[in-house]
């Protein structure tokens, strides 16, 4: 498809189907409620399966070969402890960078509901798996089908495009960014607090089951799964048009190197260069955060907690409310390049900062600007493709953000302990400086 063709397919200026922004919002919200509660779990999963598996089987290769790391770094086990929580992050995100693709061409094939529903419930077994995981072989299987099945995202994002015109689709993905934040926010905090309910100290036996002490944030994922698909079979209506559907590719997994590269759309391929260059720099920024916060400033985890918090409700102001205000003023191009900018700038900051204050200042900007730049990203990317494609080349989009989170925190924690916090975020700058050249070859789409 030419970059002609696709910035001028003709496409209804009014929504398909009567199915609500609202309704999606929740579907996506629930979700990442439920995928992140894990996040701040880390350090103790890997002590409780210390104590349960030892430094056997795969457990004790992955330990064996992040301390390794850490000695030829000439770091201790702490440093050994991050890598390895690096790792398994890395190692769920590798499956989405997998899967996403795929799951996307399903449901411009199949529909969108139906992809929903099924990818739904598979991650909610993954969390049952996660529920009665006594093992660390157990837990690690939980983590493979909840990553397979991680498609919702990229299915939920382009049922946004199947409901809303082309002139109003960039704002309509500010509600896909703004629920992102808000499951982001409000899923670690839940998992920090259930975390301390361990059933075992009351119900031992339960032990036999699988159940172990992070069984309950486990229970919690599930529950809201079945939430999640009860609010999708009673609300979720079907957003794509049989015609659509009868033009989409059939689907099936293949190398996401090769879908990507195989787009024949300049533009596509250009923007996914932009979002997967500023991914890396963001998800280093994430990755490094708190490191960099304990070792400056002497914060705690609940300072950390409100660091985190701050960030992200800097993040859903800005994806909920000012970019769509800002897009039916601007165009989508503007938009993301001030967003790079911000972005930049906020790497630096918080790179620089010597006092607090600086780096609030930093994270306020570089919430700002990730709040401008994946709403105009995800918009472009949508508007320079079909209707009949719109699940498998978003699914590409969400999956490059997945490879983001591979290989990013590795890195990032290798360049934290070998050359220094100031250096992660002054790498970050670079690259959105980067993203930000490139961002201006992007051509208009036509509305």
């Amino acid at each position: 498809m030419s970059h002609a063709s696709a910035s001028t397919t003709p496409e209804p200026t009014t929504p398909k189907r009567a199915l609500s922004l609202g309704v999606i919002f929740l579907t996506l919200y629930i979700d990442l409620i439920g995928f992140s509660i894990i996040f701040p779990l880390g350090p103790d999963l890997l002590g409780h399966y210390l104590g349960t598996d030892g430094r056997s089987g795969v457990l004790g290769w992955l330990l064996a070969q992040t301390d390794a790391i850490a000695r030829s770094l000439g770091h201790d086990n702490a440093f050994a402890t991050v890598l390895f929580g690096g790792v398994l992050s890395s190692f769920f995100s590798i499956l989405q960078f997998i899967f996403a693709p795929f799951w996307g061409a399903i449901s411009d094939k199949r529909g969108r509901r139906p992809v929903l529903l099924l990818t739904v419930a598979g991650t909610a077994l993954g969390y049952l798996l996660w529920v009665i995981s006594g093992s660390f072989w157990a837990f690690l299987l939980s983590r493979v089908v909840s990553g397979a099945f991680s498609g919702n995202l990229s299915v939920a994002t382009a049922a946004v495009a199947d409901v809303t015109s082309r002139a109003e689709r960039s704002k309509a993905m500010g509600i896909v960014g703004a629920a992102f934040g808000l499951g982001l926010v409000t899923g670690p905090m839940i998992g920090a607090l259930t975390a301390q309910w361990n059933l075992l100290e009351s119900y031992p036996a339960l032990a036999r089951l699988g159940f172990n002490p992070f069984s309950v944030p486990a229970l919690i994922s599930f529950a809201l799964c079945l939430v999640n698909l009860a609010w999708i079979y009673r609300r979720f209506n079907e957003t794509l048009t049989p015609a659509a559907r009868a033009e989409a590719r059939d689907p099936r997994i293949r190398n996401p190197i090769a879908a990507i590269f195989g787009l024949d759309n300049a533009a596509l391929r250009r923007t996914n260069l932009v979002a997967f260059t500023y991914a890396l720099a963001f998800v280093a920024m994430e990755a490094s955060l708190t490191f960099l916060a304990a070792e400056r400033f002497g914060y705690t985890a609940r300072q950390n907690g409100y660091l985190l918090g701050f960030l992200g409700v800097c993040s859903i102001i800005t994806q909920g409310f000012i970019v769509r205000k800002l897009l039916a003023r601007v165009d989508e191009i503007r938009v993301l390049s001030s967003g790079l900018i911000l972005s930049t700038l906020g790497l630096v900051a918080v790179g620089f900062a010597q006092q607090p204050w600086l780096l609030y200042t930093g994270l306020a900007l570089l919430a700002s600007g990730s709040g401008l730049v994946n709403p105009a990203s995800t918009g472009l990317i949508s508007l320079y493709c079909g209707p009949q494609e719109q699940g498998r080349v978003l699914g590409i989009f969400r999956s490059l953000g997945s490879l983001a989170r591979a290989i990013t925190p590795v890195l990032a924690g290798g360049a934290f302990w070998l050359y220094g916090s100031r250096s992660v975020f002054l790498a970050g700058a670079a690259l959105a400086i980067g993203a930000f050249a490139l961002s201006r070859t992007l051509p208009q789409p036509a509305k």
